[in-house]
């Protein structure tokens, strides 16, 4: 989408032949093809002046480096500035390069990451650097100019991305460990490219010079000189800053377990309503929702959008507010004293809270099938991401699911796969699916529908190499040769943690409003809507007995809960 220049070459676009430079210390100015790289009008810099302050560089100075925890805000006033990946290695390469009234920087401003990009100077000149705790004021003070960097910033997220720029994960696709490092980095879009040792050459070679043998993988390099050696995914957080520490681990206001499309939404209206809001998520924010490929049904995005990009935009809308959200923070227990609820976390920590939403969610069922646990994370998936794309390009599929989740990954595969095989229980397409979706699998030549069709057996060695399916009418068998095996059935509440302090259906999902049996601690009085069989906790989203599967009730139910929360600290 957006040009790019590469070390001793002019500017070219993807795909395009470069050509190489009459000088290499003269870079062409990337041009701005979609808004990622804006330029500040005269006022509009003006503005900023009192916020930041002018200083003057040397061609060749650094003004931020990959890997620094943050950088200032630049805005360039004269003279060039070049964006390098892997700046002083061999593999170095410039990706953009930006002239006067640009600014530099990209999303991890706004949310506390760590820096994925070098910026060199490349001509002299002078430059105006605006603190990053400025900068943030100035998103909230100022809408014009905040709408114009937020927008920016979502864009160079999503082009540092497609680039492959950011960490390099250096592992087998055979490696559960590598698809979850690869996984946690992509559902949490975080910039990365992953080296394939089973495929890449330049995987092996990398290794040697780093001196790790083959059997030390996954290892995970920042910058050009931090290896992390198969991190877990709280120390990959914690080393690119994704996971601040709760300034304040003692009392919050409203604390939210889970970061999904509920969680995320009382998060955004409880912070903008002045409550201290705590938002804590085991895995990713976006829930399943930001698993999505393509969301097209939600309201304000007709061109559709993933769910990965929506939970970054709902984040830096919490974030705006007051909100801290932590990934990966998992809460293992529900307890209280003197009034507050206590959350139990993984790290040992409490937090107490006289508020608290569960919104944490569902995960999808396993299938019963002789074999599954061997090759999951290998060839068999729960998501139809970027990372599990990557995996099985190239090669046939096998969807099992008839939701909307089954939809739009069957939609989605079939671009990357040679043959997406979509499997129903039943015999209606447009039962549990989006009418929209019905038409765009029904006129998709690359997917086959099985009706009525299960999964019986899984064939192969350590990989998945055919599925022996069954015809439920008529109990004939047949064998399809597909790679992958994506799996998108039913779904169990993630309540275990909850060990029975509140009132639970006969599924496990927790028991809201009049169908909440009141408890002795209430009084006798019937629960809120969205509230617990305990007073003052709540519960929203797909964790919810009754709750309607889909994106916007989700968010709602959280957005409603917050009202709620008011009512019962006032009563």
């Amino acid at each position: 989408m957006w040009a790019f220049v590469h070390r001793a070459t002019l500017e070219t676009m993807p795909g395009e032949t470069s050509t190489p430079a009459v000088d290499a210390q003269i870079l062409a100015e990337t041009p701005d093809r979609a808004g990622a790289f804006p330029r500040l009008e005269d006022e509009q810099i003006a503005e900023l002046i009192p916020d930041g302050f002018r200083r003057f560089h040397k061609a060749g100075e650094v003004l931020y480096r990959e890997g620094d925890p943050t950088c200032d805000f630049v805005v360039i006033l004269s003279g060039k500035v070049k964006i390098v990946e892997g700046f002083g290695s061999d593999a170095e390469r410039v990706i953009s390069v930006h002239g006067p009234g640009r600014f530099l920087g990209e999303l991890n401003l706004l949310t506390g990451q760590t820096v994925f990009v070098t910026a060199v100077v490349a001509e002299p000149g002078e430059v105006l650097a605006v603190p990053v705790d400025r900068l943030r004021e100035v998103v909230t003070r100022k809408p014009g100019i905040g709408d114009l960097i937020l927008r920016a910033y979502l864009l160079r997220r999503s082009w540092l991305i497609g680039l492959g720029t950011g960490l390099k994960i250096i592992g087998s696709r055979y490696s559960p460990d590598t698809r979850r490092i690869r996984q946690f980095a992509a559902r949490n879009r975080v910039p990365h490219r992953w080296l394939d040792l089973e495929r890449d050459p330049a995987a092996e070679a990398l290794l040697r010079t780093l001196g790790i043998r083959p059997e030390e993988t996954p290892v995970v390099i920042l910058g050009n000189n931090r290896l992390l050696r198969n991190p877990s995914n709280a120390e990959l957080a914690r080393a690119i800053g994704l996971s601040p520490r709760v300034a304040r681990p003692g009392v919050c206001d409203l604390l939210v377990i889970g970061a999904g499309p509920a969680g995320l939404a009382a998060g955004v209206y409880g912070a903008s309503e002045g409550l201290a809001t705590i938002v804590l998520d085991s895995t990713a924010t976006g829930g399943q929702a930001g698993m999505s490929p393509r969301i097209e049904n939600y309201l304000g995005f007709p061109s559709g959008i993933s769910g990965s990009e929506l939970a970054e935009r709902a984040v830096i809308q919490a974030n705006k507010f007051g909100a801290q959200i932590s990934v990966p923070v998992e809460a293992t227990g529900l307890g209280s004293r003197d009034g507050y609820h206590l959350i139990h976390l993984d790290d040992g920590t409490t937090i107490a809270s006289p508020a608290v939403l569960i919104a944490t969610g569902a995960h999808y069922r396993r299938l019963d099938v002789p074999g599954l646990e061997h090759i999951e994370g290998i060839s068999v998936h729960y998501a139809a991401t970027e990372t599990e794309l990557q995996v099985c390009r190239g090669d046939p599929v096998a969807v099992v699911g008839g939701g909307n989740s089954a939809g739009q990954a069957a939609v989605s595969l079939s671009a990357a796969a040679t043959k997406v095989h979509l499997l129903l229980r039943h015999a209606d397409l447009g039962r549990d699916m989006s009418r929209y979706l019905v038409e765009q699998i029904e006129q998709n030549p690359n997917i086959e529908v099985h009706r009525s069709t299960e999964v019986r057996e899984l064939t192969g060695g350590d990989t998945l190499e055919q599925i022996v399916v069954e015809q439920r009418t008529t109990g004939e068998r047949s064998t399809l040769d597909v790679r992958a095996l994506f799996v998108f059935i039913g779904a169990e509440p993630r309540t275990g943690w909850l060990d029975g302090q509140i009132a639970l259906d006969d599924h496990g999902f927790v028991l809201t409003g009049a169908a909440a049996a009141p408890s002795s601690e209430g009084g006798g009085s019937t629960p809120l809507l969205l509230e617990t069989s305990r007073p003052g906790v709540f519960a929203a989203g797909d964790v919810r007995s009754g709750s309607v599967r889909r994106l916007a009730s989700a968010a709602g139910e959280g957005a409603m809960t917050v009202r709620l929360v008011h009512e019962r600290l006032q009563a």
